[in-house]
């Protein structure tokens, strides 16, 4: 029985265990390594059950508290703790991780198998470690540890631009990292030197919030380290969600990344960005983040209507919708920077929705390619009436990424709508476009696939999902409708957590 205390490491640090059980697997049971990923993977969504059954949603704050001392001598400590807004991303990582291993895993012979079964699991690992992390230092630890085993995916198991597009995505998030890192030893010295605070250097999350600067408004703006700090680490979330004009590498990296990565990465790994946004940018520098608000609804409007209008023009079903990724979190910005409750909450519930759409649909570019090895629309047509199942997995996924009312995509765009409207209605009617425009092409691409005219002579011989595709649609399918008919049974217990967090913003920053 695992006790309540070491929860969290638990989920961290048992996909590392099994990565080093799979490195030290004989060359004749490496057949297994696939069933002991997908064990492993369910182990830690049982035990995010066991999680969100233990948690508390009526207090906001954190739970589960993990304190280990580290580095004391240099204020680290592990530090792990889960609230109202790490819950639902954790609960997102545990469900799409056996999902994907399920269903997109490299069919036939893989080369070095082992080194691909561990780093999915290292993978897991920085994940959970970066939406659990308490600590700064412990934060970029773990994201700094995402990076390496995506690298690896998309360089080794990638298409043939697979070394255009690792180095690429290398240099963007090595970029916004190294930025991060400064901000973060700034901040440190900062704090430690500001009115009734510790002396002692601290790199706890917790601590820090206590001594970010609230209190007084920008009278100098550039005059203000806030202002510096904030630019650095808003530059290293937004190069991670991705929002333009820092988006350039995610369809590289999307149409080079093995199924099983690209689904990771719309999934999770772009959601890292808006959590920091959301765990570390906005309410550290509250002040600074309300004077640049503005500038960032601007930016994620653009990457709305931008991402829209590219996916519009894509041959390339993959990279059609990495750009609808673009498009989609362009919302969750605009949510987090309106500094209302609702639109707020909205952009936590669509981290969450986008990654169980925008998964699916790579999912379904995957069973395709695998069949087909093309990911050309133009090359498809006619697919329903030979692939009945894969079509109607093909529609539910699109209708969640159009936000249809009822599935659960409209449960995220629909607030941070309503929200951001009410301060800035014109950004809004121009983002309002962006729910037209996904459905202009997400629909066409459903006609080009499954309704067109037939291209191919071989399309009649293709075969439908098989058990393992179907189960792993079918969970999906059952996140799109329970969200979307029953948001409260998936998102109440981040309610406490969104108040609190909604408040102590608004407040900071004298907003109504």
């Amino acid at each position: 029985m695992i006790s309540t205390t070491c929860l969290l490491s638990w989920m961290i640090f048992s996909p590392m265990l099994f990565a080093v059980i799979a490195i030290l697997t004989p060359s004749f049971l490496e057949n297994k390594l696939r069933t002991l990923t997908l064990i492993q993977t369910l182990v830690n969504a049982v035990l995010a059950v066991v999680l969100y059954v233990r948690f508390d949603g009526y207090s906001a704050a954190p739970q589960l508290i993990h304190f280990v001392s580290w580095l004391p001598e240099w204020g680290i400590n592990y530090i792990v703790a889960i609230d109202g807004l790490s819950l639902p991303l954790v609960m997102l990582t545990a469900f799409v991780s056996p999902i994907a291993i399920l269903a997109t895993w490299p069919h036939g012979e893989l080369k070095k198998e082992k080194f691909f079964v561990s780093l999915i699991m290292a993978l897991q690992t920085g994940m959970y470690g970066t939406f659990l992390a308490h600590d700064l230092f412990l934060f970029y630890f773990f994201w700094e540890v995402v990076l390496i085993p995506m690298f690896f995916m998309i360089g080794i198991w990638g298409g043939k631009d697979r070394i255009y597009a690792t180095i690429k995505f290398f240099i963007y998030t090595m970029v916004g990292s190294l930025l991060m890192l400064v901000a973060i030893f700034w901040l440190i010295h900062e704090s430690t030197h500001l009115p009734g605070a510790n002396p002692s250097a601290s790199f706890e999350v917790l601590g820090q919030l206590k001594f970010a600067f609230d209190g007084s408004s920008l009278k100098t703006v550039f005059s203000s380290p806030q202002t510096y700090l904030f630019l650095a680490f808003a530059l290293a979330f937004v190069i991670k969600v991705p929002m333009v004009p820092f988006h350039t590498w995610l369809p590289d990296a999307h149409v080079q990344a093995p199924t099983v990565g690209s689904v990771f990465l719309a999934a999770v790994l772009l959601k890292l960005g808006t959590y920091g946004l959301m765990r570390i940018a906005i309410p550290f520098f509250p002040q600074a983040a309300f004077y640049f608000s503005e500038m960032f609804i601007l930016l994620g409007v653009i990457g709305i209507i931008y991402g829209a209008f590219c996916a519009l023009n894509q041959t390339d079903f993959k990279k059609l919708v990495a750009y609808s990724s673009v498009s989609h979190m362009g919302y969750i910005v605009v949510g987090l920077f309106s500094f209302q409750k609702i639109a707020i909450a909205g952009s936590l519930y669509q981290m969450v929705n986008h990654g169980i759409s925008a998964g699916g649909l790579f999912m379904i570019v995957g069973f395709l390619y695998e069949r087909l090895h093309t990911r050309n629309l133009q090359e498809f047509g006619g697919l329903a009436k030979v692939v009945p199942m894969m079509a109607i997995a093909f529609m539910i996924m699109t209708l969640s990424s159009v936000a249809l009312p009822g599935s659960n995509g409209f449960v995220g765009e629909f607030p941070i709508l309503l929200g951001a409207f009410q301060v800035h209605p014109i950004y809004v009617l121009f983002a309002g476009t962006g729910v037209i425009l996904g459905a202009i092409y997400a629909l066409k691409a459903y006609q080009m696939v499954m309704l067109g005219p037939k291209t191919r002579n071989d399309l009649d011989h293709l075969h439908d999902l098989n058990a393992r595709e179907i189960t792993a649609m079918i969970v999906l399918t059952v996140f799109v409708f329970g969200i979307g008919f029953f948001p409260k049974t998936f998102f109440g217990k981040s309610d406490a957590t969104l108040d609190s967090y909604a408040n102590q913003v608004i407040y900071k920053v004298g907003h109504p």
